[in-house]
């Protein structure tokens, strides 16, 4: 990868491009028989609520979006009850959602760096938690958010019911966690 690599706010006129590494990621899992992100979720009326709320960030390089994620704030209501073990803090904390990178520039340590971003945000607004769920067979998911300092919490439970391994990183300002 040439260049500089920025991470910025969405803009509504991303949308198109960001759709376009949802259905990568969709694709992906459907391959690889992962039943996340299946069924038409997340769809653009979501990414552009996402969008529209100040939550949507893309990773820029060489005028390209090659990685997209949101970061929410306030109580989740899908984190409310977890179950098999619990949260490492009670609260607050920032919630990153529906993280995707072109699959050109996957094992380049990007999605650390989306991670990295998002506890700057994340300390910039005094919250020194932050919390993450996946498929239970999204296993490189797992992988990159055992690698960053995230330590599996339990299972939570989606409003559709399906489970999903929940993960947390407490943040600190010297170690960023």
């Amino acid at each position: 990868m040439a260049g500089e690599v920025n991470f910025v706010r969405a803009h509504i006129d991303q949308l198109t491009e960001i759709m376009e590494i949802v259905a990568e990621a969709q694709e992906y899992f459907r391959k690889s028989g992962i039943d996340q992100w299946q069924n038409g979720y997340p769809n653009e009326e979501i990414i552009a609520g996402d969008i529209q709320a100040g939550n949507s960030y893309v990773l820029i390089s060489g005028g390209r979006i090659i990685a997209t994620a949101a970061l929410t704030f306030g109580d989740d209501p899908n984190y409310t009850e977890i179950v098999d073990g619990t949260w490492l803090s009670p609260g607050p904390y920032g919630a990153l959602h529906r993280i995707a990178l072109r699959g050109e520039y996957k094992g380049q340590g990007l999605s650390s760096r989306v991670l990295a971003e998002m506890t700057e945000i994340c300390l910039e607004r005094g919250v020194y938690s932050l919390r993450s769920d996946t498929h239970r067979d999204n296993t490189s998911m797992q992988r990159m958010l055992d690698k960053n300092g995230f330590k599996l919490c339990g299972v939570i439970h989606l409003a559709d019911g399906s489970p999903r391994l929940a993960f947390e990183k407490i943040l600190n300002r010297k170690g960023r966690g």
